[in-house]
Order: C-alpha cells, then sequence, then structure tokens
C-alpha cells in the first residue's frame, strides 16, 4: 500500500499489515482478540466469510503519506446471518414492498457479538475522518443500508450525531470486584441464587468429569478436532449449520494462541465436552460450547461457572456471556446496554424504523429496569 492516501476499501486483511492494523485497534494498550489482525483475517484465510458466503470484505481504510491511519472492519452482506442484532423484520418489509434490501454494508465482527471500537484509528481525528469518508461512501452506493454493530458508547454519539438511527440491546457480563475466590463470589449472592448454584455444581460434579483449561501452545491437534465435533453437535441439535468451520479454530490457534482458551470436560481420558474462549489480560469471552452426550447442568458448569472461577484465579476483570440469555443473570452475569447504529438510505422506510426504534426503545429499558429489580446479588455487600 506504500505511496497511497485517502480512503480505501480493502478487500482482505491481507493487503493490510498486520502490526500496523492492531497497533489501530489496540484500545489502553489491548488488542480485542476479534479484532486483531489474526482474527479477521483467519475467517478470510479459511474461507468463514469471503466468496459464497455472503460476507464479502470491503475494510474501510484511511491512509496518510502511505500508511493507514484508520480502519474499520467493513462487509457487503447478501444476508443477515451471523449478526446478533437482527433485522430480517426490515428485510422482509423491503420484500413486501418490491424492494431490495441486500446487499448492505455491514460493519461488524463476523459471527461474534463482542462490543468495542469499530472505528480503529491513530487519533480521534483520523477515528472521525474514517468515520465521514465511509458515510459518504455507503450514501453514493445505492445500497439499501449501512449497519455498525455494538460500538462503543463514544462511537455511538459520533453516529447519531451523524444522523444514524441507534438501537439497544442487552448482554449479560460479569465483574470481578476483587473476589478471592468463587465462595467469596457466592457469599454476595442472595441466598436462592446461591443455594442453586451450589446444587447445579454438585449435579455437574457428580459426573465425575476432569476439567483442563488450554491454550493456542497447549492444545492438540486432537484437542481441536474434538472441539469442532462438540461445535457442531450444538448447531446440529438447533437444525443449523455452523458458521465456522474445523480450519478456523486450529488456524486462529496458531496465528494469536495467547488469546485462545478451550476448556476440555473427560472421562476416564476420553473427552465428552468442551467450551471455547477468547481472553485478553483483563476479560474473558465466552464463544462456543458443545458435548457429544447429554449431562444435565454441564453446560453451566463449563461456561460460566468455570469461566467466573478462571476471571477470579487469573485476576481477568470482566467474563462477557455473549449474546442473549436472561438464564445468566441468575448464575451472576448483569445486564449490560449495548448499541448499534443504522442508516437507511429510502427515507420512507428510515421514517418507518426510526418509529420501530422508539417503542423499541422503550421496550428494551423496561426490560433493564426489571431485570435490575431481579439482581441476583445481596442488596447490601457483605463485609469482607
Amino acid at each position: 500500500m506504500t505511496g497511497r492516501d485517502g480512503f480505501l476499501l480493502v478487500d482482505g486483511l491481507s493487503g493490510i499489515d498486520a502490526a500496523e492494523w492492531d497497533a489501530l485497534a489496540r484500545d489502553d494498550g489491548v488488542v480485542a482478540p476479534a479484532l486483531s489482525h489474526a482474527f479477521l483475517h483467519t475467517l478470510e484465510d479459511t474461507g468463514c466469510v469471503g466468496r459464497g458466503t455472503g460476507w464479502t470484505p470491503r475494510h474501510a481504510t484511511l491512509w496518510c503519506d502511505g500508511r493507514l491511519a484508520a480502519a474499520m472492519p467493513l462487509y457487503e452482506k447478501q444476508h443477515s446471518y451471523g449478526e446478533y442484532v437482527f433485522d430480517w423484520a426490515w428485510a422482509e418489509a423491503y420484500a413486501r414492498h418490491g424492494l431490495p434490501y441486500y446487499p448492505k454494508w455491514l460493519a461488524a465482527v463476523p459471527f461474534t457479538p463482542l462490543p468495542g471500537r469499530r472505528l480503529l484509528g491513530r487519533d480521534t481525528e483520523a477515528r472521525r475522518a474514517l468515520l465521514h469518508a465511509v458515510l459518504e461512501h455507503v450514501r453514493d452506493s445505492r445500497h439499501s443500508s449501512f449497519h455498525l454493530l455494538l460500538p462503543t458508547d463514544e462511537e455511538a454519539g459520533w453516529l447519531r450525531d451523524a444522523g444514524l438511527l441507534i438501537r439497544q440491546g442487552v448482554q449479560f457480563h460479569w465483574t470481578n470486584t476483587g473476589y478471592r475466590d468463587f465462595d467469596d463470589f457466592l457469599v454476595g449472592l442472595n441466598h436462592e441464587k446461591r443455594k442453586k448454584i451450589r446444587q447445579e455444581r454438585r449435579r455437574s460434579a457428580a459426573h465425575g468429569l476432569d476439567l483442563c483449561w488450554l491454550d493456542g501452545h497447549t492444545a492438540s491437534s486432537d484437542d481441536w478436532a474434538f472441539f469442532f465435533r462438540c461445535y457442531a453437535t450444538t448447531y446440529a441439535l438447533h437444525r443449523s449449520t455452523p458458521y465456522l468451520n474445523a480450519r478456523f479454530f486450529s488456524g486462529l490457534a496458531r496465528r494469536q494462541p495467547e488469546t485462545v482458551r478451550l476448556l476440555i470436560a473427560a472421562r476416564a481420558g476420553q473427552p465428552v465436552a468442551s467450551a471455547f474462549f477468547l481472553c485478553d489480560r483483563r476479560t474473558l469471552y465466552g464463544r462456543y460450547w458443545g458435548a457429544i452426550e447429554h449431562l444435565p447442568f454441564l453446560h453451566f458448569e463449563l461456561c460460566y461457572y468455570q469461566a467466573i472461577e478462571y476471571c477470579i484465579r487469573h485476576g481477568l476483570a470482566i467474563f462477557e456471556g455473549g449474546a442473549q440469555g436472561e438464564h445468566k443473570l441468575a448464575r451472576g452475569l448483569l445486564p449490560v446496554t449495548t448499541r448499534s447504529a443504522h442508516w437507511i438510505a429510502d427515507p420512507r422506510f428510515r421514517h418507518a424504523v426510526n418509529d420501530y426504534l422508539a417503542r423499541e426503545t422503550a421496550g428494551v429499558e423496561l426490560y433493564l429496569d426489571e431485570l435490575t429489580e431481579r439482581t441476583p446479588f445481596r442488596l447490601q455487600p457483605p463485609s469482607r
């Protein structure tokens, strides 16, 4: 890219230096694992996005004196699968009026509802300049819409100021307040929730499984093959097809070994279940799980309780439980507000979507109030 200046769409991460991309993605010294060059490039290299998938990489970049000044993961989409912020009803409304909703523009991390920066840049000026260039491009593109999913609050403010419609959502995150161990965490819960969690952990422990945490350095090819079997089984049980393939997981482990975590449950040396996480120095991100036999309460143990213990043991501040899942509240994960931003080309549909979002936002705020009233924690924290 030497000598390039200005705004440019790039058809894949192979055309961008990994160190330059990651330098822009770094936030307070940390690159969120799913925003890294390695993660996004592995999606492309393994065919999870790209030709034939409905995800066409068209990453937005801003160049100055031949160097990358700002960037955004951007895709042309031919469907709405794998986004976790659902606009199927909007697409159906377009279809009912004989209008094409696809292709559309999407700024997001594919298949990963991880909130964080979407406008990556050297400084605020470069990030805002990129946003201006992207919006100018999408308005001239004749596509139906542009959607930016799960930005930071700061970015959501910029997008609102630029005239985009803001949509609210809810995720469930666990926060480490300095717990000494899992029992210390349980002390802060109300009696009912504390009793339920202990019962669930006892019933999971009765399966007699050995649990082992691995990372990209220590997990073997057999471990990754077994995990993919579990992952695919989970999708099959829901009559669906996996978004990611086996090559993605093993490829990411090679490219970014320090950010992947694999938890395997085995009986007499034979694995029966596993869970996959991403990790940086402050956050553990729950992603996928599966089992080859039905074992009651094992899902809660592997996906929540072991994850919380891992965070406490390693001093991580947050465990992100992923999209949806009100059942997470009873297990100590509290609701947080997420946002997405939407630009609709057709003024009639833009007005209709704006009205819909006003009603939806009111409903989300009532839902958050209800969840807050149902907190699993004691109203008064116990003394330490």
